[in-house]
């Protein structure tokens, strides 16, 4: 009897349980509404049609109740989304949290595919290219061969003049057998060349171009020992090549043109042989301004008598510009501007002579477009950039 109360009473419970509308023994998902006439005929169809586009427009309430086509018209696949209220429905476009999540994956790169473009770019070392390659590049792209006195010249043994002499001497072997011929092409990257004993070095100095503001005192060759060369200026210059260009060989420096032992100012320095010629050859009609400071009184006869030019060496010269300049306080004797284009010997010391002028000092402050800068001290100098050297019309 007991036993059987006691079922009673737990069947009654549980019955009374059930019949609460707050508790339950199971979990049950909320219901997803549609319409009745949904199709799930997914299919790759033709293009979107336009009269579904209307669909997109409705608002988030309307979403509950729209209709997809059949037949012929394609078909969307519908989103599953949860609602603000917590259920489920379905809608016809992607949630915009997911469509911004796309946006910003999309404008941010991976960590991996910056590695990638890392290696395209150069990041890591090149792969080494093939002997076919290379002789393509070799054939196509690398400098010709040099006529032999030239890279003697430039890899700094002497002067091109004098580099001839070694080589009619027989003191040059090219490859094992001695060459006396100047003209002889040559690389010396793949060329065995010697000098005296000693192999010329594969990898020839870089060019280098100078401006010096040049004392006086100082000539522009090495002919006489009594006086002092400009290139002994370079010096500590030389000195520590090596520390500012390792493995490279040191360059042979010489001046472009000259000038005289008591001319002072702008002078360009540099070991590249066709610079000099292109700038230094009275065919280039490069313009060189000086500054000619005047022992007495000039007049108006003066200028007219250097403005008419004189002869030198057979040549009528005659300037570009005469120009007396105006008086400076710290300056008590007259200065006059001359500008011209030959640049012969002695071509403005003559001039002043023949106008019966006698010229106390001489300095060059300009040679095409480039002029001396005005803070440059005497003996100092300045690297010259290639828009400098465009201003005296080369062009590298």
């Amino acid at each position: 009897m007991a036993s059987l109360a006691t079922t009673a009473i737990t069947t009654s419970l549980f019955s009374s349980l059930l019949r609460k509308p707050n508790l339950s023994l199971h979990r049950t998902l909320p219901r997803i509404t549609c319409s009745s006439s949904l199709q799930f005929n997914i299919s790759f169809a033709p293009a979107k049609p336009k009269k579904n586009l209307s669909h997109l427009q409705q608002s988030q309430d309307d979403e509950d109740d729209v209709e997809f086509g059949g037949g012929s018209q394609q078909l969307f696949i519908p989103w599953i989304v949860r609602g603000d209220d917590g259920n489920l429905k379905l809608q016809m476009h992607p949630p915009e949290r997911l469509i911004h999540t796309l946006a910003d994956a999309k404008t941010q790169k991976s960590a991996k595919k910056k590695k990638d473009e890392k290696k395209e770019s150069g990041g890591v070392k090149a792969a080494k290219l093939s002997k076919a390659a290379r002789r393509f590049y070799n054939e196509n792209f690398r400098d010709p061969p040099e006529r032999l006195s030239k890279v003697l010249a430039a890899a700094g043994v002497a002067s091109r003049r004098n580099s001839e002499e070694l080589i009619f001497q027989g003191r040059v072997t090219v490859n094992g057998s001695v060459c006396n011929t100047p003209q002889t092409r040559v690389d010396p990257a793949r060329d065995i060349i010697y000098v005296n004993g000693r192999r010329l070095p594969k990898k020839l100095p870089p060019k280098v171009y100078l401006a010096l503001n040049k004392p006086k005192g100082y000539i522009c060759s090495s002919g006489e020992k009594q006086l002092r060369s400009v290139t002994s200026l370079f010096d500590d210059y030389l000195k520590s090549w090596d520390k500012r260009n390792p493995g490279l060989p040191r360059p042979r420096l010489f001046t472009v043109g000259r000038l005289d032992v008591a001319t002072t100012g702008l002078i360009i320095v540099t070991n590249d042989g066709d610079f000099a010629q292109a700038v230094s050859h009275p065919s280039s009609n490069l313009q060189k301004e000086y500054i000619a400071t005047i022992d007495g009184a000039v007049n108006k006869r003066h200028l007219t008598a250097i403005s008419d030019g004189t002869v030198i060496e057979g040549t009528h010269c005659s300037p570009d510009v005469v120009e007396l300049l105006p008086p400076q306080p710290d300056i008590s004797r007259p200065r006059i501007r001359i500008v011209v284009h030959e640049g012969r010997n002695h071509e403005v010391r003559e001039l002043v002579k023949n106008a019966g002028l006698k010229l106390h000092a001489l300095k060059r402050v300009r040679i095409g477009g480039f002029r001396l800068p005005s803070d440059l001290g005497f003996g100092m100098h300045v690297v010259l950039k290639q828009t400098d050297l465009k201003l005296m019309g080369w062009k590298s």
